[in-house]
């Protein structure tokens, strides 16, 4: 069954267009009640709890939310801004029949987005994201006034997921002695992060821990590192670490203002897991640094490339049984810690690796040299066959052979816009850079062709 609404990481769209309107995420809301009553959640009156980050939309549709729900006879539990893992994490302790994150993740305030999980902390199955939207061809049909759900904060969410994320890392362990930067990219974790590593005995810089409405993402966060690279040398920090907007992925900064991406921080851990005898294998995906498959495979650990999206991640680490995965975005998903990709969660199992060996930043992340990588997007006319094009299949041939097997190419069509990605890496930089532009310059003449015919 084809999904109209459910993308790889729940719905996203510009607030105020379809599908992200309050008409829309009210019979969303109802929609998933009627579903979730229907019993899949084993409770006689199933019980939701809604966490959003601090987009100013956030209010709206957490109200629409909250109204569908109610009305289809779900109670609901309200826990404010707090982060995608958080609301993972507490849907499972509090034993709720499911969790939503009102959020957009790491894209600018006029976006927003509806992400779910299950009862287990876990992404909604297939099937019960296809159950409702079905549910939405429906009429919404209010239950009577004696069924309606009904709706109470949690004063205390924050606290609960500071303590657990505290609890992922070594008791034996902590950061006293160490001056951290931590980005929130004035996002959902601004009142969480800062106060984990606190706790744990760093001496903290809270940036990006000023949310308005509008600048979430804005010139902070992991996906303006720039930022934390700066405010780690201003500050003479030891190191920085730096969140998206709801905090599910993390970008770290050595001293000198040194960026660690998603497959460095992961390749850390994965030598601490080494060490403690505890790595069945890695999970990464097509984006992944060649680099880090390479070095795995010198260290005798399985490697696995599934989809980009860590759901894809996630997918692949369940069914071969293995707990460690991760993008080079920074989402890195750690299956004996959490359920899901946390950004926190993250940097603190690469904080214990640094503590435990008594090791820099530097020599706990950077023994992994990335391989240079060029991403070139190219715009197309939707539907373009880029497969059928004998002049790409020519470019990516002559692509193939010039890296050899020192290096790779990867074309990608988008999954949200008209763009095919081009990704070429390699130990050879400017061989890469050529190779990256003759593919795009390829691929934008066929376009036009396709496009005059």
């Amino acid at each position: 069954m084809t999904r109209r609404y459910f993308g790889t990481d729940g719905i996203r769209g510009r607030v105020g267009e379809p599908p992200i309107t309050p008409e829309f995420v009210l019979r969303l809301g109802h929609a998933a009640g009627e579903v979730l009553a229907r019993g899949l959640s084993g409770h006689e009156r199933p019980t939701v709890l809604i966490g959003k980050d601090t987009r100013v939309s956030g209010y709206m549709l957490e109200a629409a939310l909250e109204a569908g729900f109610a009305s289809a006879g779900v109670d609901v539990m309200l826990c404010g801004p707090m982060p995608t893992p958080a609301v993972a994490y507490l849907t499972r302790a509090l034993r709720l029949s499911a969790g939503i994150v009102i959020s957009a993740s790491h894209n600018p305030y006029p976006d927003n987005g509806i992400k779910f999980f299950s009862a287990t902390g876990d992404k909604l199955p297939d099937a019960v994201e296809q159950a409702i939207e079905a549910a939405l061809d429906r009429p919404l049909a209010c239950r009577p006034s004696a069924e309606l759900g009904k709706a109470r904060r949690i004063d205390d969410a924050a606290g609960r997921y500071i303590e657990f994320c505290k609890s992922t890392f070594p008791n034996a362990l902590d950061l006293k002695g160490l001056r951290v930067v931590v980005d929130c990219a004035h996002g959902a974790a601004y009142h969480i992060a800062p106060h984990v590593f606190h706790e744990l005995g760093a001496d903290v810089i809270a940036l990006g821990a000023e949310p308005n409405g509008f600048n979430i993402n804005d010139g902070f966060g992991a996906t303006c590192a720039a930022t934390l690279a700066s405010a780690v040398r201003e500050h003479g920090a030891d190191l920085g670490i730096a969140l998206d907007g709801d905090a599910d992925r993390v970008l770290m900064a050595g001293p000198g203002g040194e960026l660690y991406d998603g497959d460095q921080l992961l390749f850390a851990i994965v030598r601490r897991r080494l060490g403690l005898g505890r790595l069945a294998g890695v999970v990464g995906t097509l984006m992944t640094n060649l680099a880090l498959e390479r070095a795995l495979g010198e260290l005798g650990v399985p490697f696995a490339r599934a989809k980009v999206g860590d759901r894809y991640v996630l997918e692949l680490l369940q069914e071969k049984g293995w707990d460690l995965g991760g993008e080079n975005s920074g989402h890195i998903i750690c299956l004996d810690k959490h359920t899901t990709g946390d950004g926190i969660v993250a940097a603190l199992q690469v904080l214990a690796a640094m503590r435990e060996s008594a090791r820099t930043l530097a020599a706990t992340a950077g023994g992994l040299r990335l391989f240079p990588q060029k991403l070139v997007n190219v715009r197309v006319a939707p539907g373009f066959d880029w497969q059928a094009s004998a002049a790409i299949a020519g470019a990516c041939e002559l692509a193939r052979a010039k890296l050899g097997n020192r290096g790779r190419y990867l074309l990608r069509p988008s999954g949200t816009e008209p763009v095919l990605r081009v990704m070429v890496e390699g130990d050879d930089g400017p061989m890469v850079e050529a190779l990256a532009n003759e593919l795009a310059a390829t691929i934008e003449r066929a376009a036009q062709s396709a496009g005059a015919a």
